[in-house]
């Protein structure tokens, strides 16, 4: 993620149709090549009023946001404003600095941008409510979610030439021998410098949760970046075509919003490695184990160990991060749309069964934790206990009879010697980040700890 929903505008070759018209209708690429800086202002008062008398040539108003925007739309989404005389204000959006609709000049720059779609398009509150209800009614048809994926770390992990390291270097002699597979993983991007290695069961995955999913890729990445990652994972644009969302399309510096989908939030589900950018929409995201394949992904994060790539090891399809977050997918899929559950569908929402299935993990443990956090600071706050509260778990402060793990980093503190004594779980914090990252309690004794260093608390 560092290296760098479906819309119903983007959801089928409609959302391209809409682009295209776009062009053909408002396209200024000639005109602005010929102005000069002596008479910019007049060229481009002409240029408006060519615009408006465009938009002005359909017959009344209605034949207008028919032909430029909801036409389109509509043919996607199966609803339609026909019969419905329509006017502005408010604008539905704009493209070039004219509203689509009455060809009215932008004043205020409202509206969000939607650049993934079309440079020039942005739309306005009021339309994107009408779209993202339309679009509601058409997914909850079709029954599928909408999925938003991120790229490095989650789908993926890329590396520089000049981060590969010497025992690494084992890998361009291997990308040249892998050239006419056609499933391969790893692939050199020579007009970017870089290696990518596609994360086992990419493909698998893609092409199940298509069936059940609409899917965006949403990476902070440049765009040029995301483009070509995306012909890797999707060269024949059956998963995503043009619904990228990069870096430049974020409303928020540093943040990913879901502002920018064309989609209801209660059918979104989000898979990113990062926490932190899906502030605002914490309750929809899959926090993915990240994956670390090359060795400079290591270094970037802190990991004092070698890389998959230097073990000369990768993750098993069949039980690794993505083969997990599917069945999750799928488990949702069926809860969201469960026929015999009393309530209308369209009330249902995916944050609350995710949160559901998520407290069912450590469901009935209850911890404390020795020497995992500073003692000055609340434990309350700290992102571990956050965590096991998150998988349903109970945690406390102090040891009694009830509690069944103690959480540590050592053997030797006066907590670990009790669990010890009492026979209770003594595990390390490993523990919890595997069950999160795994949707499954683990087995204890997998996690043992290691590195004694005091007898303190």
């Amino acid at each position: 993620m560092s290296l760098a929903a479906e819309s119903p505008l983007q959801s089928s070759s409609s959302g391209e149709d809409f682009a295209a018209f776009l062009d053909s209708e408002l396209d200024l690429a000639s005109s602005e090549s010929s102005l000069n800086e002596e008479n910019d202002k007049e060229i481009d008062l002409q240029e408006q009023r060519s615009k408006r008398q465009k938009l002005e040539g359909f017959d009344t108003l209605e034949d207008l946001e028919t032909e430029t925007l909801v036409k389109p739309i509509e043919e996607h989404i199966g609803t339609s404003t026909a019969g419905k005389y329509v006017i502005c204000p408010p604008h539905p959006g704009f493209f070039k600095g004219l509203c689509i609709r009455c060809g009215q000049i932008e004043e205020d720059g409202s509206g969000v941008a939607f650049g993934y779609i079309h440079k020039d398009l942005r739309l306005g509150n009021v339309e994107i409510e009408r779209l993202r209800g339309a679009d509601l009614k058409n997914l909850l048809h079709k029954k599928k979610l909408i999925l938003i994926l991120d790229l490095d770390h989650t789908l993926l992990n890329s590396t520089r030439f000049a981060d590969i390291t010497s025992d690494e270097e084992y890998l361009f002699r291997q990308i040249d021998g892998m050239k006419d597979d056609p499933d391969r993983s790893l692939f050199r991007l020579d007009t970017m410098h870089m290696l990518t290695k596609l994360r086992p069961f990419v493909h698998n995955f893609l092409k199940e949760a298509s069936s059940f999913c609409e899917m965006y890729i949403y990476t902070m990445a440049e765009r040029s970046y995301a483009m070509e990652i995306a012909k890797l994972l999707d060269p024949d644009k059956v998963y995503f075509d043009s619904k990228v969302i990069t870096q430049s399309d974020c409303t928020q510096r540093h943040q990913k919003g879901l502002d920018v989908i064309l989609g209801a939030e209660s059918l979104v589900v989000i898979l990113d490695d990062t926490e932190a950018v899906w502030h605002r929409h914490k309750d929809n995201l899959i926090q993915m184990e990240r994956y670390h394949f090359f060795a400079s992904s290591c270094r970037q994060f802190g990991f004092n160990a070698k890389s998959l790539s230097q073990l000369m090891k990768d993750e098993r399809e069949s039980d690794g991060a993505l083969a997990t977050v599917l069945k999750i997918l799928k488990r949702t899929h069926q809860m969201l749309f469960d026929p015999d559950v009393a309530s209308d569908v369209s009330t249902r929402d995916v944050r609350p069964l995710l949160k559901g299935i998520r407290q069912e993990i450590l469901q009935g443990c209850r911890i404390v934790f020795s020497r995992v956090f500073p003692s000055k600071s609340p434990a309350q706050d700290h992102p571990i206990w956050k965590m096991a509260e998150r998988l349903g778990a109970t945690c406390y402060t102090e040891v009694d009879p009830s509690v069944t793990h103690v959480i540590s980093t050592d053997t030797g503190t006066q907590k670990a010697h009790w669990a010890a004594q009492k026979k209770k779980f003594l595990v390390s914090p490993h523990w919890i980040e595997a069950s999160n990252f795994l949707w499954q309690r683990q087995k204890e004794e997998d996690f043992p700890i290691s590195n004694p260093r005091s007898r303190n608390s």
